[in-house]
């Protein structure tokens, strides 16, 4: 047998042996974060986008990227771990001809990411990043777009800490936007889903329209916020803690209640006429979208949500997309 052929077989021998070791431990992370298995999930590039809504991308060409700021993929995301670790047997011949190639020092491709908030995504060359990642190699040569984000993005972040970064930046440029906490006192209008405070300037906005109706000068801004905190969104939130809707909606604060009651009341207007009073329309909502139709103790419903997170997650989820 040739020295080649020797050689040949025994850096396939050690290639199969390197993705042996990478599966095992992908399956080892995957049993450690049988509980949060979001913590073990690769992030999928497009996801990140519809979270981020970037505006713009520029290409940023050749440029030495460390591997562990890859933390995402286009494509290819359900294929590798949070780490990019293997998650399947399916991926072992592509993985470890990669992994010989680098064995005997080939020079492959330079692999094509996307950049946004700090952090890169795979465009091509996810197999080249797990064999990096497993093999501990601390970077990895890149053909770069970036893309625009006022959101920096830490590597072991899930897509619900994203989410909520987001959602903390937007409140951040609301309140600074329309001074919101000076003049309500309330620095509390939180919400569980990105977006709602566009929802909530639009309101004011509204709210400023029918107030100036009828006058010759028209009424400031900070004036119309104060009324409809006032007049439109305090008296809702009464509603919210005199029924006790939040224990049909685990893990929802009273802010997003007050915008999916608000939708669900111009609904019901339209269908049975404007005289359609608030209070039957919030009932109406929690008896048609809550967890439970009848009240369930305060203390249990904090320790089920505490639990199962947010049981009827799905279904709040395809109420946001609605608003």
């Amino acid at each position: 047998m040739s020295n080649s052929v020797f050689t040949d077989n025994a850096l396939h021998y050690q290639a199969s042996q390197d993705f042996n070791k990478a599966r095992n431990k992908a399956i080892l992370s995957q049993i450690q974060h049988f509980m949060h298995v979001d913590k073990d999930k690769l992030l999928s590039f497009n996801d990140v986008k519809d979270i981020l809504k970037p505006k713009n991308q520029v290409y940023k060409g050749m440029q030495i990227v460390p591997v562990n700021l890859i933390i995402g993929s286009e494509g290819r995301y359900r294929d590798f771990n949070k780490y990019f670790l293997p998650r399947s047997e399916r991926l072992r011949n592509r993985w470890e001809r990669v992994d010989e190639a680098r064995l005997k020092d080939i020079i492959l491709p330079p692999i094509q990411l996307y950049e946004i908030g700090g952090a890169y995504f795979v465009r091509d060359g996810n197999h080249r990043v797990s064999v990096a990642h497993s093999q501990g190699i601390e970077a990895i040569d890149a053909e770069v777009i970036s893309l625009s984000s006022e959101i920096p993005i830490n590597p072991s972040m899930t897509s619900d800490d994203l989410r909520r970064s987001l959602i903390q930046y937007e409140k951040r440029i609301f309140y600074e936007k329309t001074n919101f906490g000076d003049l309500t006192g309330d620095y509390d209008l939180d919400f569980n889903a990105t977006g709602r405070y566009d929802v909530i300037y639009n309101h004011i906005l509204v709210h400023k329209y029918y107030l100036n109706q009828g006058k010759t000068e028209e009424i400031p801004f900070k004036d119309a916020l104060v009324s409809w905190y006032k007049n439109v969104y305090s008296p809702i939130r009464r509603i919210i803690k005199d029924e006790w809707l939040e224990v049909n909606f685990p893990g929802k604060t009273p802010s997003d209640l007050y915008v999916w009651i608000v939708k669900h009341w111009d609904f019901l207007k339209k269908k049975y006429g404007v005289h359609y009073s608030l209070a039957r329309a919030a009932h109406d909502f929690s008896n048609k979208y809550g967890e439970s139709k009848g009240r369930v103790p305060r203390f249990l419903a904090v320790l089920l949500s505490r639990i199962f997170k947010d049981p009827f997650k799905k279904i709040h989820l395809e109420l946001d997309k609605k608003i």
